[in-house]
């Protein structure tokens, strides 16, 4: 048997032994029939969770709040990697004097609610591209959480 024939036979063997595990028969016909016949929203798609489904707790977000630590403190006019993050709820992107914002922060004149920390915390350079920070914070709890806390520091 030739190298190309045994790869071909390989790949039928496997294609077959996925398909048995499926329920589905090992001919390929079959596999296109059940591709075809699949209604196109079969898969579950996860709930999106908001900001306002969920309910902060300011004292577990301070815990969480350590994770930033490193880079942004809560002290008034006391910036560091990031800026200072007293009074953060309310205030409008790139509006901490004497923090070196990127471009992107300066331009983007978001005023940082609630909601719009919850989704930039996601993910910050999907929110704001260009922007320095980097770190993400995934869980929604710890989010709805952390903005609980940030909302204390005024």
């Amino acid at each position: 048997m030739t190298v190309i024939r045994k790869l071909a036979f390989a790949s039928l063997a496997v294609s077959a032994l996925g398909l048995a595990a499926c329920g589905q028969p090992a001919d390929s016909d079959s596999a296109a029939d059940a591709a075809s016949s699949a209604p196109a929203d079969s898969a579950p798609e996860a709930a999106a969770v908001t900001f306002a489904s969920l309910t902060g707790d300011a004292a577990k977000g301070e815990t969480v709040y350590n994770q930033c630590r490193a880079c942004h403190s809560v002290e008034p006019d006391r910036n560091g990697v990031g800026p200072s993050l007293h009074g953060v709820v309310g205030r409008v992107s790139g509006a901490v004097p004497g923090y070196a914002y990127s471009e992107a922060n300066k331009a983007g004149h978001l005023t940082w609610t609630p909601e719009v920390l919850f989704n930039y915390l996601e993910n910050p350079s999907r929110m704001v591209q260009g922007t320095k920070m980097s770190f993400m914070l995934r869980d929604p709890q710890q989010r709805a959480d952390v903005i609980a806390y940030l909302e204390t520091l005024k």
